[in-house]
């Protein structure tokens, strides 16, 4: 599709037009030109927004779909197209569908669904089989069918030394290990951020040294075998200093936050509203602040959604039985710019490409067209009728938000939310 996009503010540090307005004229999925005052053409179709910006594709490191196995919750054909409405030229899946991603026929499966659609898929693999944390799963072999990394999903591995062989192994591919932190025996049954919250309304609570314990573990682990190494989802303020410090000693560690340990306290579950549970839990205000100064500082790498759709009978229960997980696609933008400045966000909700050796191009002129599109001024609130997810289990209903995507042009299709 060609397109000319009228007074759009690019926000895009790399881009020899950073912070400017202009007019940028796009043919067959390249940037022909860039300037003001572009001349009309009758070859290319116009789009002119109040308030346009556009910055790099937004890509998201942690996106759960369901499919196969889970479509109830969502297919992969609506999950891409939610995708792209929300923002995001590509997303990494999480293999925890129904058979498990973890060996290369799996691999092939998630991406022959794929074609066709503007937003790009980079399918994960398990890494161990079955994600049940007893042998290493085919990681040769899934990553010439087009894995991006390894992890088994919102699922810690005990075996440390298990994570030590991965680690070890995939360095003769360049391969990436993601490794969720979370100590089983210490997390126990809890459900909720242990604190004064989770004590007064009688939920059994998750401590942070639950995660802490096995952040500092596979950093040393990392140290130790070489490699590289990707920490999900971080939710503590000590986790963010075990990482701030392993950086400083040179060590390939990357980290991720999500959305909503940075927007969402565990104030939130008073009203035991089980939208709220979540795997890393809501954790304190203290923690939060944490998160977002790592943010600032760069010590966290990325921003992640961290979707995962539940249906309804997995979610619309009693506290304690219901599943972690929310969806968050939808909501993202809206909600950071609520709380951090713009030209940050754009910078984190950017960079899982580089974190999965995945390319990515500035925008300037002649080079491949992958970009978002959004608003920053409208202030609203998220209700129900902005989810696009076939899952409704949001942990934004209500939430004050602050600016909007509008959609995203990618491979040569505008999709418009």
């Amino acid at each position: 599709m060609n397109l000319i996009l009228r007074k759009a503010t690019i926000i895009d540090p790399e881009s020899p037009f950073h912070n400017q307005t202009v007019d940028i004229k796009i043919t067959n999925g390249i940037f022909e030109k860039i300037g003001v005052s572009l001349p009309k053409s009758a070859s290319h179709q116009e789009f002119d927004h109040k308030g346009l910006y556009v910055s790099q594709g937004w890509f998201d490191t942690s996106v759960s779909l369901g499919e196969p196995g889970f479509e109830d919750r969502e297919t992969i054909a609506n999950g891409l197209e939610v995708a792209a409405k929300s923002g995001f030229t590509g997303i990494a899946l999480q293999p925890n569908s129904y058979p498990i991603i973890d060996n290369q026929s799996q691999v092939h499966f998630v991406k022959q669904k794929v074609k066709g659609f503007a937003t790009e898929l980079f399918p994960i693999g398990a890494l161990t089989k079955a994600s049940e944390g007893k042998d290493l799963a085919e990681l040769f072999d899934m990553k010439n069918a087009g894995a991006v990394a390894f992890g088994d999903y919102n699922k810690s591995l005990s075996n440390a030394n298990l994570m030590k062989i991965g680690l070890q192994y995939v360095q003769d591919f360049n391969g990436l290990v993601i490794a969720y932190s979370q100590d089983e025996n210490i997390k126990g049954n809890g459900v909720a951020n242990e604190g004064i919250i989770s004590t007064r309304l009688g939920l059994k609570g998750i401590p942070n040294l639950a995660e802490e314990l096995i952040v500092a573990r596979n950093l040393f682990l990392l140290e130790y075998t070489g490699g590289k190494l990707h920490i999900p989802t971080i939710s503590t303020a000590k986790s963010v200093a075990l990482i701030k410090e392993a950086k400083k000693k040179g060590l390939k560690v990357t980290c991720s936050v999500s959305v909503h340990n940075l927007v969402l306290t565990d104030e939130k579950l008073e009203g035991f509203d089980s939208r709220y549970k979540v795997s890393p839990p809501l954790r304190n205000e203290e923690d939060r602040k944490a998160l977002l100064e790592g943010v600032i500082d760069n010590t966290i790498d990325c921003i992640t959604c961290d979707h995962n759709p539940i249906d309804i009978e997995n979610k619309k229960m009693e506290f304690d039985l219901a599943k972690n997980g929310t969806i968050g696609l939808e909501s993202a933008f809206g909600a950071l710019l609520s709380v951090l400045p713009l030209e940050k966000i754009i910078e984190k909700l950017t960079f899982g490409k580089a974190i999965l050796n995945i390319e990515n191009q500035e925008i300037a002129e002649n080079n491949k067209v992958s970009i978002s599109l959004f608003t920053t001024d409208d202030n609203w609130t998220f209700d129900a009728s902005h989810i696009l997810s076939k899952s409704k289990n949001s942990a934004f209903l209500g939430q004050p938000m602050k600016g909007k995507a509008i959609g995203i042009y990618n491979q040569g299709k505008l999709v418009l939310a």
